[in-house]
């Protein structure tokens, strides 16, 4: 039991040396589990972990979402496995769907004259791009536009690659709840109409 537990622990590593909950450590041993017993992913989840796991409820359906933070330097890695290891994870926690973002740190712009300068990737707007291109993948962004309505709201409305109408469809209220849930920014997904020759 105990092998187990730190086996399940080395899964799930927090920062500043926090406890990870309930349902972070049952998708800790899931991603153990797959490890142990799926020989095809064996080689590539041994050096791979999470940091954080939260469940949300989709609006305006009955659909469960699962967001799995990872560290940002291990995100080239999980994105080799992505899709084998969704549809694995989604097996094992039957009827949510499973997102992977990576961890993103937005500095605050540099204030009273300082002359510090700030990486384009730490801004708040790269940072919300880089969690569109997280949430959809594999599947690529294709265009985007933002809708002002008449009382000054605004929505973005995303364009995904229409190859990819079959795999993806049925998670577009997925995508737009958990980007609603980690920035508070509306968005749509489509894909585009594409005229027939």
């Amino acid at each position: 039991m105990a092998a187990t537990f730190t086996s399940r622990a080395k899964k799930i590593v927090k920062e500043k040396g926090a406890s990870a909950d309930e349902f972070e450590d049952s998708v800790a041993q899931a991603l153990f589990d797959l490890e142990a017993t799926n020989a095809e992913l064996k080689a590539d989840l041994r050096d791979l972990y999470i940091t954080a796991a939260k469940e949300i409820d989709i609006p305006n359906t009955a659909r469960k979402a699962i967001i799995v933070h990872v560290p940002f330097r291990l995100l080239k890695a999980f994105r080799k496995i992505q899709p084998r290891l969704v549809r694995e994870l989604e097996k094992k926690f039957s009827g949510k769907d499973v997102v992977f973002v990576a961890n993103r740190r937005i500095l605050p712009p540099p204030q009273n004259g300082q002359s510090t300068a700030r990486p384009r990737s730490r801004t708040l707007t790269a940072v919300h791009d880089a969690v569109l291109d997280d949430l959809v993948y594999p599947t690529e962004i294709v265009g985007k536009r933002t809708r002002y309505r008449v009382d000054g709201s605004k929505t973005l409305k995303v364009y995904l690659d229409p190859k990819d109408r079959n795999t993806t469809e049925y998670k577009l209220d997925t995508f737009a709840g958990v980007y609603r849930k980690l920035t508070g920014k509306e968005v749509t997904f489509e894909f585009p109409v594409t005229e027939s020759a």
